[in-house]
């Protein structure tokens, strides 16, 4: 027992330590996500600024600032507060189930590390594409989604707001990405990690990228666009265009959907003005499923 609650003060301490390192540049400059976001965010929201697709949008459009805030509590400070429990599930799963070792399908250990990288990513991606589509699929998935769905006018900081629990769900999947690749290095995965997030800025940013014939591989803002669309075809209800960083996997599931391109498709969803317009009420949203279907009933 005491191994277990040493293992999972360590992660909390650790992870806290480490964000406050971080602030104070005291890392290595290709380890540091707290400014490296930070600056990633100021060069998409000037690129916004000075190349704005929606030309009428506002600079601090609607819920910017919210949305900062949700950058910094889901990427930062909710990851402190949840990396003891991670650590203490990881424990117990592998003292009880299986080792990492266990699911390998194959071992790349001895591959490029370039090779490594690019097959981490598309499998991650892949995880990512599958649990997204999970989350518009089942009901009770989708009351926690809904946040992420409730903005009304893009910008790059509507790429973080989500619901904490969404973390909670994408993290035993993305785990198990990394377990069936055996050899592989997860020190190295900070490199995969904020590509993809850069991609996730540019998707939610107002800014008019399609990325020509590499559309068909890489996710885009027009693509990601109509996946927050309010109104779908009555055969796409259940949402489009799931992709993450790549957009190749709705082109083979057929999940993509891109009827125009003008970027005046009104977002969100049907029932959005329900959802509480604060932080903590947002929070807390998605808890109370059995009620409103009790009443809905």
């Amino acid at each position: 027992m005491e191994k277990y609650l040493d293992a999972f003060l360590n992660s909390f301490i650790g992870t806290l330590n480490w964000t406050w390192k971080s602030i104070l540049f005291d890392v290595p400059w290709y380890t540091n996500y707290f400014w490296g976001i930070i600056l990633l965010s100021i060069l998409v929201w000037i690129l916004e600024i000075a190349f704005p697709w929606r030309k009428n949008q506002a600079i601090f459009r609607s819920d910017f600032w919210l949305d900062a805030f949700y950058i910094f509590f889901n990427f930062f400070l909710f990851t402190i507060a949840i990396s003891g429990f991670y650590k203490l599930l990881e424990m117990l799963f592998l003292d009880t189930v299986i080792s990492f070792n266990t699911l390998a399908i194959f071992n790349i250990e001895n591959w490029p590390s370039i090779l490594q990288l690019a097959v981490f990513f598309v499998l991650l991606d892949f995880v990512q594409w599958f649990t997204h589509m999970l989350l518009h699929r089942y009901a009770f998935l989708w009351e926690f989604h809904k946040v992420h769905h409730s903005v009304k006018e893009m910008g790059f900081a509507a790429h973080m707001r989500y619901h904490w629990m969404e973390n909670i769900f994408y993290k035993p999947l993305k785990t198990f990405a990394v377990m069936i690749l055996g050899g592989f290095e997860p020190e190295q995965a900070y490199i995969v990690h904020f590509f993809a997030i850069s991609i996730g800025h540019l998707n939610h940013s107002n800014i008019k990228l399609t990325w020509g014939p590499l559309k068909y591989i890489f996710n885009n803002p027009v693509m990601h666009l109509y996946h927050h669309a309010y109104e779908l075809p009555e055969n796409r209800k259940n949402g489009v265009n799931y992709g993450i960083s790549l957009s190749l996997w709705d082109y083979i599931f057929k999940t993509d959907y891109i009827p125009e391109d003008s970027g005046l498709v009104p977002l969100g969803y049907e029932g959005d003005d329900e959802l509480p317009k604060s932080f903590f009420g947002q929070l807390v949203h998605g808890f109370n499923f059995r009620q409103k279907n009790k009443k809905a009933n």
